[in-house]
């Protein structure tokens, strides 16, 4: 299944040609799918995996070639609070499935791609309401985590940009929560 057609593949491809090889891949990817269980179906269990997990695989299974090359690499994939621990949230079952496998896979690949020069780590965001405010408009938003404020797409960022800087070599196979010090769900 890994050479089947996939537009992930086709899209990575298009930027390999354009850009040249990738030695850092943050796959940030992955539609939220939140519903309780028994109101689920087939398409929303395809969509929850699909995908989050067979998207993140088919990105590192096309970029690590090239980082294994060139004995440099970083990987970053998104998993989402409790997906290291399997820790469960109401409504979250194929979501947090997915989340869970995913983190388990890069668990794996870390080990198995560190002897390549290639880390691969995780970045959990938690409840980041807003995208598309910055750290500034978020100290200014209460929110209902330990830190008392919003997240920003800044918090993440500053996670992503640590785990890839060149000098990170010897971290890898690392789920870091960013979330305010959030450690469950608020009903």
């Amino acid at each position: 299944f890994l050479d089947a057609p996939d537009r992930v593949v086709a899209e990575l491809s298009e930027l390999g040609r354009k850009h040249g090889p990738f030695d850092t891949l943050v796959h940030a990817v992955g539609p939220l799918v939140v519903k309780q269980f028994a109101k689920t179906t087939v398409d929303d269990y395809r969509e929850a995996i699909e995908g989050n997990l067979r998207s993140a695989i088919l990105a590192a299974h096309f970029a690590l070639p090239a980082m294994r090359e060139g004995h440099f690499g970083r990987i970053v994939f998104f998993g989402m609070p409790g997906s290291a621990e399997t820790r469960p949230f109401r409504g979250f079952s194929l979501y947090q499935a997915a989340k869970s496998a995913l983190v388990a896979f890069a668990r794996c690949l870390a080990i198995e791609e560190a002897p390549h020069g290639i880390t691969v780590n995780v970045v959990s965001p938690g409840d980041i309401r807003d995208k598309s405010i910055d750290r500034a408009q978020a100290l200014e938003r209460a929110a209902r985590n330990p830190r008392g404020r919003a997240g920003s797409y800044e918090d993440v960022a500053d996670a992503v940009r640590f785990f890839v800087a060149a000098e990170r070599d010897f971290i890898t196979g690392v789920v870091l929560e960013v979330t305010g010090g959030l450690q469950t769900a608020q009903d």
